[in-house]
């Protein structure tokens, strides 16, 4: 888990989920949710970024920048938002 704050100043937490299937490839992708004030917030998933194994997606979580995970969240709340 990373937190991290969007433009605004409020708390955001970016973690791994784990997708069910047979398939490994590809089963770990981001979450992104609401953190402190703003954990009423629902979670967003960006299944298009995915991961093979946990210790990646970790790792690359661990790496990313604020600007980077600020960037994910606005076009993930701009996808969620559209008609």
């Amino acid at each position: 888990m990373r937190q991290f704050d969007d433009d605004r100043g409020d708390p955001w937490v970016a973690s791994v989920a784990e997708e069910d299937g047979g398939d490994y490839k590809g089963r770990f992708y981001l979450v992104l949710e609401g953190a402190g004030a703003n954990r009423g917030h629902p979670a967003v998933a960006l299944t298009d970024v995915r991961w093979n194994s946990l210790k990646t997606a970790r790792r690359t979580l661990g790496t990313m920048s604020g600007v980077e995970l600020r960037r994910r969240l606005r076009s993930a709340l701009g996808r969620s938002r559209a008609p």
